[in-house]
C-alpha cells in the first residue's frame, strides 16, 4: 500500500473522502436527464424519440414515489447521517428539487420542439383556439357519451373536506362565481382523445374537451375557469415480515395503503392561483417546496397514449424478427441440444422463444419429473411461461416456483399468479425474511436411461415476453453437471434455508458474491505488470456500493486499466486522482441495457461473469442474487465481443465527467467515427429490415 501513497500521494484511508463519492440520488438524475434528450436524437424516428419523452416523465414518477419519498421519511424521523457523497438527506432533498426543475423547463422546450416535427408529419394536437376548427357537435357527442358518465365533480367547502385524490391523476380546479370545485379526470380516460380525418391525425388533450363543457357538470353555477394539478404519493410500501403470520395477506393489504400515501409531489400549471396552493398544502399536509409549476401539459408520461393511435410505421424504428440459434433450429429436442453445448442468448437480437420452449418442453416431456422456477417479474395474465409451468403441474410433474411478492409495482401480478399456481397444485413458495429474490433462473430435471439429468436456464432478466423485446439481455441454456447441481442447491438454500455459503461455480448474494467480485477484482491487482497488464470490464445497470467502487479505486491506482458501462446510476468519480485509468461509459439507446457482464483479465486468463445483480448495496446484501461464469471458450469469446462492441458505441453513447456530468461521446471524442453497438448487434445477425423508409 506504501507505493499506493508515492504513486498518488493518498494513503488509503483517504478513499473513504466524500470527494471520490457521486451522490446516488442526482445521479440517478442525470440518467434521466440523459434519457430526455434522447427525445431529441434525430438517430431515432420522430415517434420513438416521442417515447423517450414518455419514459422521461414515467421515471420522473417513480423516482418520486420511492426515492423522494424515502429521503422525505429519514427526514421525518431526524436522520442527519451523511451518505458517502456527504450530504444529508435534507441537503440531498434540496439538490433534486433544483434539480428536477431544471430538467422539467428542458422538457417544456423539447415538447415544443417536438409539436412542429409532429404537425410536418400531419399529427396535431388540438387545444385552446384551435378547438373552434373541431366541430363542436361532434367534440359534445364524444364528451356527453364517452367521458361525462365517467365524471365526479367535487364540491370543496366547509361542510365537503378535501375527499382522497388519487396519485398520478389529473384533477381540474375548477373556478365558480361563488367558490370552487374539484373533477379529477379517471386515468381510464384517454389522455388524447382521437378525431382523426382522413388525412390527418387530431387529437384533443382530455381536460381541453371537458373544459369546453364544464358547464354540463355544474349547471346551475357559473363557471369562470379551471387549472390543473395531479399528486404524486409515497408507494414504497413497508412489509415487516418477521411479523407476518401470512406473507401475501401482508402484500395484499399494503397495496392498499398504498392508494393513502402521503403526498411528496405536486405538479401544477402555472395558472393555478395561489390561494388554490395553499388550500391545497393545508389539506393535504405538504409544503411549497413539494409543488413543481408547469408551463405546458401535464401527465405526459402517457404520451404512450398517443403513440398506440397512430398508425405510421415510417416514425417508428424498424421492425426485426429476432433470431433463433442454429442449432436450436434443426433440434426437435431442446434438451439434447442443450446436452451438446451451453448457449449464450443475447435479447432482444437472439430471441426469447428459446426460454418459452426449454419451460414448455419440460411441461410436455414425459421424461422430465421435476420444473423448479424464479419469478421476480413475468407478463401479465397471458404468460406462456406462467402457463407452461400449470400444464406441468396438470401431468403430474414436481413443479417448485418461487414468487416474489415484493418486486416493486408487480406486486399484483405476482399475487395473482401466486394464487393461481397454488391452486392448480404447485409448490409456491414466497421468498425469504428479509430478502427478496431478485435471481433469474430455471431448473429442469431429466430421466435419461437410469440417470437423472439436469437443465439450467440463468438470466440476467426476467422471465416476461413482453420486457424480452426491448431489453437487452443475457440468458444461458446449460447442462453443465456442477453449474446445474449448485442451482439444485440454490433452490434448496431458498426454498429450505439450508444454510449453504459457498457453490462449486456460482456466487450467490447475500453470502459470497461480493466477496466473490472483491476477490477477482484483488487478482487482477496483483497479478498487474507492465508486461502483462490486468483489465477489468464491467456492464452494469447501477454503481453505487462504497465498498465495490473503492476497490475499483485501489485496482485503478495499481495500474488496472478499467472500463466501465454504467447505464444508470453511477457513484464512482473517473478519471480523479484515485481512479486515473477508470473510464465510465452510458449507452442510452433503442432497447433498454439491462445486461450485467463482469470481466476480468489478469495473469494470462479472462475470467467471464453474468447474473442479476448491480453494484448496490441492496443487491449484494439485500437481495438474492446469482452470478454465474462462463466456461467455455466460445462463450467467453462472445461475451467479449458484446462488451467490447459496447464500448465501440458512439452513437448513443454519454461518457461521465469526473464533476458527476455527462457529455455526448461525440462531443468527447469528435474524429471517432459514428458506430451503434445495437445497430451492430441486429446488422450482426442479419436482422435490420432491408426496406427503406424515405
Amino acid at each position: 500500500m506504501g507505493s499506493l501513497r508515492l504513486r498518488n500521494g493518498l494513503r488509503p484511508s483517504e478513499l473513504n473522502r466524500s470527494t471520490w463519492f457521486l451522490n446516488r440520488e442526482l445521479s440517478w438524475l442525470e440518467f434521466n436527464a440523459r434519457v430526455l434528450e434522447e427525445s431529441l436524437h434525430e438517430v431515432h424516428p420522430l415517434l420513438s424519440r416521442l417515447r423517450f419523452l414518455a419514459i422521461f416523465y414515467s421515471n420522473l414518477d417513480e423516482f418520486f414515489m420511492i426515492r423522494v419519498a424515502g429521503i422525505k421519511e429519514q427526514i421525518r424521523a431526524g436522520v442527519r447521517e451523511r451518505g458517502p457523497d456527504g450530504l444529508t438527506p435534507k441537503q440531498t432533498l434540496q439538490r433534486i428539487q433544483e434539480r428536477v426543475r431544471q430538467l422539467l423547463k428542458r422538457a417544456q422546450e423539447i415538447y415544443n420542439q417536438l409539436i412542429p416535427a409532429l404537425e410536418e408529419c400531419d399529427i396535431y394536437l388540438y387545444q385552446g383556439r384551435r378547438l373552434a376548427r373541431l366541430s363542436r357537435d361532434l367534440l359534445e357527442g364524444y364528451f356527453q357519451e364517452q367521458v361525462f358518465p365517467l365524471l365526479t365533480p367535487l364540491a370543496i367547502d366547509s361542510a365537503h373536506p378535501v375527499p382522497l385524490l388519487r396519485g398520478l391523476e389529473l384533477i381540474m380546479w375548477v373556478e365558480l362565481r361563488d367558490g370552487a370545485a374539484l373533477v379529477p379526470i379517471p386515468q381510464v380516460l384517454p389522455r388524447f382523445v382521437p378525431f382523426h380525418s382522413a388525412q390527418r391525425y387530431l387529437f384533443v388533450p382530455i381536460e381541453a374537451l371537458i373544459g369546453l363543457f364544464l358547464e354540463e357538470l355544474f349547471p346551475g353555477r357559473k363557471v369562470q375557469g379551471y387549472h390543473l394539478f395531479r399528486l404524486t404519493r409515497d408507494a414504497d410500501i413497508e412489509i415487516s415480515e418477521a411479523e407476518a403470520d401470512d406473507l401475501l395477506e401482508l402484500v395484499e393489504r399494503e397495496l392498499r395503503r398504498r392508494k393513502l400515501g402521503a403526498v411528496v409531489r405536486m405538479e401544477a400549471s402555472a395558472s393555478l392561483p395561489v390561494e388554490a396552493r395553499r388550500f391545497l398544502q393545508e389539506e393535504l399536509s405538504f409544503g411549497p417546496e413539494d409543488i413543481y409549476e408547469v408551463e405546458g401539459l401535464l401527465g405526459l408520461e402517457r404520451l404512450w397514449d398517443l403513440l398506440y393511435q397512430v398508425d405510421e410505421p415510417t416514425l417508428l424504428d424498424r421492425p426485426f424478427v429476432p433470431a433463433v440459434p442454429a442449432i436450436l433450429q434443426n433440434k426437435a429436442n431442446i434438451f439434447e441440444a442443450i446436452a451438446q453445448q451451453d448457449l449464450l442468448l443475447h435479447h432482444p437480437y437472439d430471441s426469447f422463444t428459446p426460454v418459452v420452449e426449454f419451460i414448455q418442453a419440460a411441461a410436455r416431456d414425459p421424461q422430465v419429473l421435476a420444473i423448479k422456477q424464479t419469478l421476480y417479474r413475468t407478463t401479465g395474465e397471458k404468460s406462456l411461461i406462467v402457463q407452461a409451468l400449470r400444464e406441468a403441474v396438470d401431468r403430474g410433474k414436481q413443479v417448485t416456483v418461487l414468487i416474489e411478492l415484493k418486486a416493486r409495482f408487480d406486486e399484483e401480478t405476482n399475487i395473482y399468479w401466486a394464487k393461481e399456481l397454488e391452486n392448480a397444485g404447485a409448490n409456491v413458495v414466497y421468498g425469504m425474511v428479509g430478502l427478496k429474490i431478485h435471481c433469474k433462473g430455471s431448473l429442469v430435471v431429466r430421466r435419461e436411461g437410469s440417470a437423472l439429468h439436469l437443465y439450467a436456464h440463468l438470466s440476467t432478466g426476467n422471465y416476461n415476453e413482453k420486457t424480452a423485446q426491448v431489453y437487452t439481455d443475457l440468458g444461458l441454456l446449460t447442462a453443465d453437471p456442477e453449474l446445474t447441481r449448485d442451482l439444485a442447491e440454490l433452490f434448496n438454500y431458498l426454498t429450505g434455508n439450508s444454510g449453504q455459503h459457498t457453490w462449486r461455480r456460482i456466487a450467490v448474494a447475500p453470502e459470497n458474491l461480493r466477496e466473490t467480485f472483491l476477490a477477482e477484482i484483488q487478482r487482477c491487482i496483483d497479478e498487474h505488470t507492465a508486461e502483462q497488464p490486468s483489465r477489468i470490464v464491467l456492464v452494469l445497470n447501477a454503481l453505487v456500493d462504497p465498498v465495490m467502487i473503492r476497490a475499483l479505486y485501489r485496482a485503478s491506482m495499481a495500474g488496472v486499466k478499467i472500463d466501465l458501462v454504467v447505464r444508470g446510476i453511477c457513484c464512482l468519480v473517473p478519471g480523479a486522482a484515485v481512479s486515473p485509468t477508470i473510464r465510465v461509459h452510458s449507452l442510452i439507446g433503442r432497447f433498454l441495457e439491462h445486461s450485467r457482464l463482469y470481466i476480468f483479465q489478469s495473469g494470462g486468463q479472462t475470467r467471464v461473469w453474468s447474473g442479476s445483480a448491480d453494484w448496490m448495496p441492496r443487491n449484494l446484501d439485500r437481495r438474492v442474487e446469482v452470478a454465474y461464469p462462463l466456461r467455455s471458450p466460445a462463450l467467453i469469446q462472445e461475451a467479449l465481443t458484446i462488451a467490447e462492441t459496447l464500448l465501440a458505441d458512439t452513437t448513443h453513447t454519454w461518457v461521465l465527467q469526473p464533476d458527476g456530468t455527462y457529455r455526448r461521446r461525440v462531443e468527447v471524442e469528435p474524429d471517432a467515427p459514428a458506430f451503434s453497438a445495437q445497430q451492430e448487434f441486429l446488422r450482426r445477425r442479419n436482422l435490420l429490415c432491408s426496406t427503406d423508409y424515405e
